[in-house]
């Protein structure tokens, strides 16, 4: 412990003297009033203090208190379901004690200290563990089995263990280590800023599946992978996060509002706890743990939170499960990064960003990854990072978005025009990127199709085809084109409307599993294919592109799971059947 007095107060910035003995990024107590900071500069005996809440009416000479102890998260069962702030303080149990109002220096475990959860060892006495070792579980919720793990680094033998009910803070067992014995609770504490250990980093060979056209097929994520989202105001940043969040291939989701509008995050809290998983048929809550940090939240809370969430999700990944985090949005974090930068006069770099910004934003997204975790028993648990980036006037050449893109792997660049014409995801396909795609190829040629990767290909080389012929359209008008040429923008279009847009409200299209984006992909393709052969035998342009059959290749996506085979066999033969139809009528 160690006691200092105010010297400074600037916003959220405090400087302390007298706190010698205090070390960096010791968490404080701030004035009577108690106010939770950090430590993020020492020098000498004066420590700078980021304060995570209001610090008005604060004056020179009140005490300052170090904890000693490196801000930490709490972690074990209660997690699930949880509604926590920027520093993970339970907001249900804060709204008991204090009402709608948020009181400065509010005190509330993050753990529900009185709750008690049925405990099932999976060991018995004399086993030999190390750090990592699942050693018993508890049914958290109706979907989630949290799995307790022995604490890293801790080697040697079960003393004792036992079956029941207990809280977080009971011990549950007792392994007698070289240095002592070591009591295991239900809850173990982590610092936030420190990654989690793991045994081995695995390569990203395993798509995220997200039931997302556009991601899936054309700009893949893999498991344990980083994307960013980033985009102007109104081109569905947090639309297209909810559906990863509810449709991804993931066990647990993190989100993180980090210094979003009020609005926006309410949003969140009232709509997740309603959606229903489609995966369980429960409520999406029931894999979900939030961290609400909104806008009128202290500046310097944001950082916390990014901090906050990703630990929670590495520990639940050690366990063995395969994490989302969504990060909405990480530019929020960098604004706080530059204040807070300012108020310690530090150099700034580009536009005031910190000098640091990169580094920050890179150990952030490091943390990510698919992992054999700490144990004996070789298990597998992936935490893929998706980042949201709110570049001003959605101008993406600012410091934010450029450190971002030198991080991440995949680029899901959302575009306003496309959001103004009503085309969700806005996800611009000519501007967008996946640098997982070969990395992903052999997953899809052995689990989809041998064809995937060929398809996508020609499915990519026809939308930048007409990228180029528009421009030509602009300047003389479409009947400039050569047939070939138009049937190339007729197929885009194709593409555009029946494969990429996506309604995330309607109940079949929401969510496209790969077997149907494989039929749909054929299905344009072949529409393709078969009217080029026609062309060259003499076919006639306009009669192709207006053939019914198109209008069926338009409304595939809406067609249910388990109807897709019979209604792809039954449009190729309307496909063949018209095509043929239509080169004959040409003859005559």
């Amino acid at each position: 412990m160690s006691y200092g007095t105010i010297l400074k107060v600037s916003g959220p910035l405090v400087v302390a003297e007298g706190m010698r003995d205090a070390n960096m990024f010791d968490v404080v107590r701030v004035s009577e009033k108690r106010l939770i900071g950090e430590i993020i500069e020492m020098r000498s005996d004066r420590a700078s203090i980021q304060v995570y809440e209001e610090t008005s009416g604060l004056r020179p000479g009140e005490p300052v208190e170090s904890t000693g102890e490196p801000m930490s998260v709490e972690l074990g069962p209660g997690l699930i379901g949880s509604i926590f702030d920027g520093i993970q303080r339970p907001l249900d149990d804060i709204m008991k004690i204090a009402g709608n109002n948020l009181t400065r220096g509010i005190e509330a475990h993050s753990l529900k200290r009185e709750r008690k959860w049925i405990f099932e060892p999976t060991v018995t006495v004399g086993t030999e563990v190390v750090g990592g070792d699942i050693i018993g579980t508890v049914q958290e919720t109706d979907v989630v089995l949290h799995k307790i793990m022995v604490p890293a680094f801790v080697k040697g033998k079960i003393k004792s263990i036992e079956k029941g009910e207990f809280t977080v803070t009971d011990t549950v067992a007792i392994v007698d280590t070289d240095k002592g014995e070591v009591e295991v609770q239900l809850m173990q504490k982590w610092p936030v800023r420190k990654g989690r250990p793991f045994a081995t980093k695995l390569a990203p060979n395993k798509p995220l599946i997200t039931g997302q056209r556009v991601v899936d097929c054309l700009f893949p994520i893999a498991k344990g992978g980083v994307a960013a989202i980033p985009g102007p105001f109104g081109s569905g940043k947090t639309v297209t996060q909810h559906q990863l969040a509810k449709w991804a291939e993931a066990d647990i989701i993190v989100y993180i509002g980090c210094g979003e509008r009020g609005n926006e995050m309410t949003n969140v809290l009232n709509e997740f706890p309603e959606l229903i998983d489609p995966h369980t048929g429960k409520s999406l809550m029931e894999r979900t743990v939030l961290i609400a940090n909104t806008s009128d939240m202290p500046v310097a809370a944001r950082e916390a939170s990014i901090y906050t969430g990703i630990t929670i999700a590495e520990y639940f990944r050690d366990m063995g499960y395969s994490v989302a985090l969504m990060a909405d949005s990480t530019s929020r974090w960098a604004e706080a990064l530059r204040e807070m930068s300012g108020r310690l006069e530090e150099m700034p770099g580009e536009e005031g960003y910190p000098a640091y910004l990169s580094s920050r934003l890179a150990g952030f997204y490091e943390r990510a990854g698919r992992v054999i975790a700490l144990g004996s028993d070789n298990r597998e648990g992936t935490l893929s990072v998706i980042g949201a980036v709110s570049p001003p006037g959605g101008d993406i050449s600012e410091p934010v978005s450029q450190a971002t893109l030198r991080i991440v792997k995949v680029f899901w660049g959302l575009d306003a025009k496309l959001a103004y014409k009503r085309h969700f995801p806005a996800i611009n396909w000519l501007t967008s990127y996946s640098l997982y795609v070969d990395t992903l190829k052999k997953w899809y040629e052995d689990n989809v199709s041998p064809e995937w990767v060929q398809l996508r290909g020609r499915i990519m080389s026809l939308l930048h085809d007409e990228a180029e012929l528009d421009e030509i359209v602009k300047l003389v008008g479409i009947d400039a084109l050569s047939a070939g040429d138009r049937l190339k923008m007729e197929t885009a279009r194709s593409i555009r409307e029946d494969f990429l847009h996506q309604l995330a409200f309607h109940e079949v299209d929401t969510y496209t599993s790969l077997n149907k984006q494989l039929l749909m992909m054929k299905l344009i393709l072949s529409f393709y294919d078969l009217a080029l052969e026609a062309l060259n035998n003499g076919g006639n342009i306009e009669a192709i592109s207006s053939l019914a059959v198109r209008e069926q290749i338009g409304r595939f996506k809406y067609v249910k799971e388990e109807n897709i085979y019979d209604e792809f066999d039954k449009i190729m033969k309307n496909l063949n059947a018209q095509m043929q139809e239509s080169i004959v009528k040409e003859e005559e």
